[in-house]
C-alpha cells in the first residue's frame, strides 16, 4: 500500500499519520480481498479548506470529517475481478491499482474523537478505513449498504486493535 500524504495547516495530529493511514488502508483492503498493490492520494487540512471542497463537489456548504473520491466505479462493493481488463485503474510505472483521494480534516479528527468519547488514534483510522470502503464501491446510502459497511468498519478496527 502506497499512500501518499499531503498536510495543509499548522494543526497536528498526536498519531503517525502517514503509518497509521497506511496499516488501516492495508487492513480494510485485505479485509475485503482486494488483489492488488494500491495506492491513494491522502490530504490532511482544516475545516476551512474541506468546506470549499465539499461545497464544490457536493454542494453541501459545511466542513466535513473526510471526503472520498474514487478513481474506479465498481458495480459491485469490493468486486476487483472487472479489474483485469482496465488497465487505465493501474500506474503505468508501477502497476498498483489507483484507488483515488481522500481528504480528512485534521480538526473533525479531533473534535470527532472528543464527542465519541475515544482517541484521535482511533477516529483518524476509522476515517481511513471508511474512505478505503468507499474508494472499493461500499457505501451507506440505504440501511442494508449501511449495515454491511459499518459491520466491515468495526471487523477492520478490531482486528487492528483500535478501539472506542
Amino acid at each position: 500500500m502506497t499512500i501518499y500524504l499531503e498536510e495543509e495547516g499548522d494543526l497536528k495530529l498526536p498519531v503517525d499519520t502517514e503509518t497509521l493511514a497506511r496499516e488501516a488502508a492495508e487492513a480494510a483492503l485485505d479485509e475485503i480481498g482486494c488483489p492488488y498493490e494500491a495506492e491513494v492520494n491522502l490530504l490532511l487540512t482544516m475545516n476551512g479548506q474541506i468546506r470549499e471542497m465539499n461545497r464544490e463537489f457536493r454542494n453541501i456548504d459545511r466542513a466535513t470529517d473526510v471526503l472520498s473520491f474514487p478513481m474506479i466505479e465498481y458495480e459491485t462493493p469490493g468486486e476487483f475481478d472487472f479489474l483485469e481488463d482496465r488497465p487505465d485503474c493501474f500506474d503505468p510505472e508501477t502497476g498498483r491499482l489507483l484507488l483515488g483521494d481522500i481528504v480528512i480534516s485534521k480538526e473533525k479528527v479531533l473534535s470527532q474523537a472528543e464527542e465519541y468519547g475515544h482517541a484521535p488514534r482511533r477516529e483518524y483510522a476509522f476515517l481511513v478505513v471508511h474512505s478505503i470502503l468507499h474508494l472499493s464501491g461500499y457505501d451507506h446510502m440505504e440501511e442494508e449498504e449501511r449495515r454491511e459497511m459499518e459491520a466491515l468498519q468495526e471487523k477492520i478496527l478490531e482486528k487492528l486493535q483500535i478501539l472506542r
